[in-house]
């Protein structure tokens, strides 16, 4: 058993308390670490720290924290293999999802705030009477709080452009999936950081989770994950008036055309209602199809998927690994029981699967493929987060456009067709943050980030992140005199 520690004022100290729980590894179905149950003592710990530590952070010059980062980015990728081999237990995710996405986004998520770092800054204005400027400048001590699906992927994604600004950070990463945010914090000192400027409390959300939303010294968090708890943190957060970012759930749409070039769009409509076990915020679990190929699209479809391995997430040719706990895949399967209820015809898929060896106690589900089922339902406008998805076909752009913006998330949307008057239409009145034309994830750290409707307030993204982890402050003289 691994006993993780905190990361508070450079140091790896054990919880107040001293108490601790248990993390599964959830393709075995057994405990595999222990996790510090910290509380709002060791928050405040980690709190005066951080203020302690601020002022000079704030003035270090920002190639300096550019230099530290690229530092903590090459000796992730030194220990890459380590990294990767603890993402896949941790979450149940295969080795090559880890290594293919996970553990290369962590370390370019450093590079890309790295480079933000040393060109970040403020505008210039000139009037016939003035001259303004304005300067970005670090909040001071705030909080970031990722999620377990992409434990390593978010918690830099949120961390680098938080301390590139100039800020001190507490991170609380998912208690489900907890390793790889503490190896990373082993690797700080090391990087150059000062004590006290990354510090990491681990915890239960509704114990540190909710210290963080209600300290008086944290006025910025940034969060990822459910929508019903981004509802609690704004809530909180409102009181105080707190700077809040919520990347939030999704229910997306993936709309195929039938002019859509069918031996493109099957696979990547597969990789997007599947990655990562469905466990994606961004995955397309509601898969629209003009009715003229709907058919013909099904049956590739549905072939395609019955050929996805599932299996021990650490064994070469796995294509599925575990759900992430046992609660979460008795809450996904508990929506295929409702999807039967509500008249859904399971194409394949629909139960736990079972794999044997190691993994035969593992929290796995088949790849779950489900139609019959109007729009309106519940399990059309709910996120489930797991592998299924519901096909659904349709007539015109119309009606599909209000099929796939009847739900209350707003978070991504993916169109295939090869009528780009059709694509550019489709793309302006989806409701939605991010709308993929003929492709699914395809990203641009540069580009913003984030969803509209319970999808979530704010933009993440490289100059967007940048924005929320500083105060714009805005100066003006009469033109002429000096600045």
């Amino acid at each position: 058993m691994h006993k993780i520690m905190n990361f508070i004022d450079g140091k790896l100290v054990a919880p107040v308390s001293g108490a601790y729980f248990d993390t599964f590894e959830p393709a075995v179905g057994k405990p595999y670490a222990q996790v510090p149950d910290s509380d709002a003592k060791d928050l405040n710990i980690a709190v005066a720290a951080a203020k302690k530590a601020f002022p000079a952070w704030r003035d270090t010059p920002p190639e300096k924290r550019a230099q530290m980062l690229e530092k903590l980015a090459s000796l992730m990728e030194a220990k890459k293999d380590e990294f990767i081999r603890a993402e896949s237990i941790d979450t149940g995710k295969p080795l090559w999802l880890a290594a293919s996405v996970d553990v290369p986004r962590g370390i370019a998520n450093l590079r890309v705030f790295a480079d933000a770092a040393r060109q970040f800054g403020g505008q210039q204005f000139e009037k016939p009477d003035s001259k303004t400027y304005t300067l970005r400048q670090p909040i001071g001590v705030v909080s970031i709080i990722s999620p377990w699906n992409l434990p390593l992927l978010l918690f830099t994604w949120k961390l680098a452009p938080a301390v590139a600004a100039g800020n001190c950070v507490i991170a609380k990463p998912s208690e489900v999936t907890p390793m790889t945010a503490y190896m990373l914090s082993e690797l700080i000192n090391e990087a150059g950081f000062p004590a006290g400027v990354f510090n990491v409390v681990h915890g239960k959300g509704a114990k540190i989770g909710a210290a963080i939303t209600a300290h008086p010294d944290i006025p910025a968090i940034s969060f990822t994950g459910g929508t019903e708890t981004g509802i609690t943190i704004y809530s909180g957060a409102a009181k105080m008036l707190k700077k809040v970012s919520l990347e939030l759930g999704g229910k997306n749409p993936t709309i195929v055309f039938d002019d859509a070039d069918m031996q493109k769009t099957i696979p990547e409509t597969m990789r997007a209602a599947f990655a990562n076990q469905g466990q994606v915020c961004l995955c397309g679990s509601r898969l629209f199809v003009q009715r003229g190929i709907y058919e013909k699209f099904k049956e590739h479809f549905v072939a395609g998927v019955k050929m996805n391995t599932v299996g021990d997430p650490l064994a070469e040719g796995t294509k599925l690994g575990a759900t992430v706990s046992k609660e979460h895949m008795e809450k996904v399967l508990g929506y295929i029981e409702l999807a039967k209820q509500e008249g859904g015809k399971i194409l394949t898929g629909g139960k736990r699967a079972q794999v044997a060896g190691r993994c035969e106690n593992g929290y796995f589900i088949e790849p779950t493929v489900i139609e019959g089922l109007p729009h309106t339902c519940r399990t059309n406008q709910e996120e489930i987060f797991g592998p299924v998805v519901t096909l659904m076909p349709f007539e015109s752009e119309e009606e599909v456009l209000a099929m796939a913006n009847s739900t209350q998330y707003g978070l991504a949307a993916s169109v295939w067709t090869q009528d780009k008057a059709r694509a550019a239409r489709m793309a302006e009145k989806l409701q939605s943050g991010i709308v993929w034309l003929n492709s699914w994830n395809l990203r641009d750290l540069e580009a913003p980030f984030g969803g509209v409707k319970k999808s979530g307030v704010g933009r993440e993204g490289k100059w967007r992140a940048m924005e929320f982890f500083t105060d714009e402050k805005t100066i003006t003289m009469p033109k002429g005199e000096a600045a």
